[in-house]
């Protein structure tokens, strides 16, 4: 019960920093199944973001790559997702793009098929090249 409990604290406190998104940030949903409904109804494809908050580079990430100049000419062009792998409702969504390190980020087509993916952190710059490639890659460049 006790050990339980602590898991509930330690999700809950992760998951209110996690939430917490500088100003300039895509629209993130919380959910895989909720950004794959927007997807399809939308037609965009989907950027999964699998994070947490003891990690420095998902943090750096979030802090300085999503809200940056660079990747804000991307955001209104996908659907975003922010899923912190310390949650246990996003387990199965890490298990099925086989999570093992984070950042881990998985760029869908709106039917869900894999276009790229991208494992550890990396530069504003670099990150919006990754975007306009996976754009033209799901033929919405």
């Amino acid at each position: 019960m006790k050990k339980t409990l602590l898991l509930l604290l330690a999700a809950a406190t992760s998951l209110a920093i996690a939430g917490d998104f500088p100003k300039g940030s895509p629209e993130f949903k919380d959910s895989s199944t909720s950004a794959m409904s927007a997807a399809k109804k939308s037609g965009k494809p989907v950027v999964l973001v699998f994070s947490a908050a003891w990690c420095p580079p998902c943090q750096a990430m979030k802090h300085d790559v999503y809200p940056s100049a660079e990747v804000k000419a991307f955001h209104d062009k996908f659907v975003w997702a922010y899923l912190d792998v310390d949650d246990p409702r996003n387990e199965s969504a890490a298990a099925k793009y086989g999570v093992n390190g984070i950042p881990h980020i998985e760029f869908l087509n709106p039917s869900g098929k894999e276009i790229d993916k991208q494992i550890g952190g990396t530069s504003p710059e670099a990150f919006a090249k990754t975007l306009e490639n996976v754009l033209a890659k799901a033929g919405k460049s």
